[in-house]
């Protein structure tokens, strides 16, 4: 029988952040949605970017963040009270879209189609760098995260645009609350995890 390494997962700290978003720029180089709302030209540099302020700005002030002990991957968590970012962050969100960001506002209106939950924390992001897929890591990410936002007594979403990871939620206790085709882009599944509702 095959045992799986340990591995220690620890909060995300401000020092990790450039590290963090390389693995999630790596890790969303070819993510369907990123593929169609993040302009094309210098895409991977666009992505990371975009994690980065989204980590920066959000995340690891007002949520939930979790790296692994070689920072080979990133979970973050948003919790529904979280503040507006500063018009200036919301500027180079724009830029860094570059010209698909009136693709991405656009589906936003869309995917409001599929309702939200008031009070329920949103898995923003969550990837694991190339070289280190394959490990449990992504799960054991996932369930720190969740752990937290359980002990918190609150309920979670997400949005996926890759079907192949339904099964990987779906083993953490989300269910498929939605699911929409977006207008000439890709397809999205909304889900949605009561607190404590983690059957692994």
């Amino acid at each position: 029988m095959k045992c799986r390494m340990h591995i220690s997962i620890r909060p995300l700290a401000a020092e990790d952040l450039d590290r963090a978003a390389a693995v999630l720029g790596e890790a969303f180089a070819d993510y369907p949605w990123t593929n169609w709302c993040v302009q094309a030209d210098s895409h991977q540099e666009r992505v990371t970017g975009l994690q980065r302020l989204y980590l920066e700005h959000m995340a690891v002030p007002h949520g939930l963040a979790y790296t692994d002990a070689d920072q080979n991957g990133v979970v973050a968590f948003i919790p529904p009270d979280v503040p507006a970012p500063a018009e200036s962050v919301f500027a180079t969100i724009a830029e860094l879209h570059g010209d698909r960001f009136a693709r991405m506002v656009e589906a936003e209106a869309q995917l409001s189609t599929m309702g939200a939950w008031d009070d329920a924390w949103l898995l923003a992001t969550i990837g694991v760098a190339r070289s280190a897929q394959g490990r449990g890591l992504g799960g054991d990410l996932l369930a720190a995260g969740l752990a937290e936002v359980d002990r918190r007594g609150q309920a979670c979403w997400l949005d996926t645009a890759t079907r192949r990871n339904l099964p990987l939620y779906e083993r953490h206790g989300f269910s498929i609350a939605g699911h929409i085709a977006i207008d000439d882009g890709p397809e999205v599944w909304r889900m949605h995890r009561e607190a404590g509702s983690a059957r692994q």
